[in-house]
């Protein structure tokens, strides 16, 4: 299975350490991690899952890549710039938001669209986005959702 994970390529400490526990886990359990591929929120995720043997996926937003961070294993250059959101999100049956800006905000807001299920950890609070306090806990809720 496919987890989309969407977060700003500058965080804080706290959401790239919650990132990178979060990708561990995904890779933990045989999940393949999907990201913008860039730096910060994206970088630790795919980190965390590269040092538990997972595979990552980066879909970039410029035509070279040149963007992307050194853990992923697959590089998608699109040159569609923050377009590529929808390839993210349409990418997994679930998007978890690990912090994020305005970039974030709106790959929430194509999941939220779709129908799909935002779980976030310190992100945005809105309306359809449930809120967890640990990466763990993520995990949890998504293994008994798809079982």
């Amino acid at each position: 299975m496919n987890v989309s994970v969407v977060g700003g390529f500058k965080c804080s400490k706290r959401a790239y350490d919650d990132a990178y526990h979060l990708g561990k886990f995904i890779a933990h359990q045989g999940w393949t991690v999907v990201c913008g591929g860039g730096a910060g929120v994206m970088e630790a995720v795919c980190r965390g899952a590269k040092e538990e043997g997972g595979l990552t996926i980066g879909i970039l937003p410029s035509y070279t890549g040149e963007e992307a961070n050194p853990y992923l294993d697959v590089k998608i250059p699109t040159g569609l710039g923050y377009a590529r959101n929808v390839l993210v999100v349409r990418a997994s049956p679930v998007v978890v938001a690990v912090d994020g800006k305005y970039g974030t905000l709106s790959e929430i807001a194509f999941a939220l669209n779709e129908g799909k299920p935002v779980l976030g950890i310190g992100t945005w609070k809105i309306k359809g986005v449930k809120g967890f306090k640990k990466p763990e806990d993520v995990i949890r809720y998504i293994k008994r959702r798809w079982k």
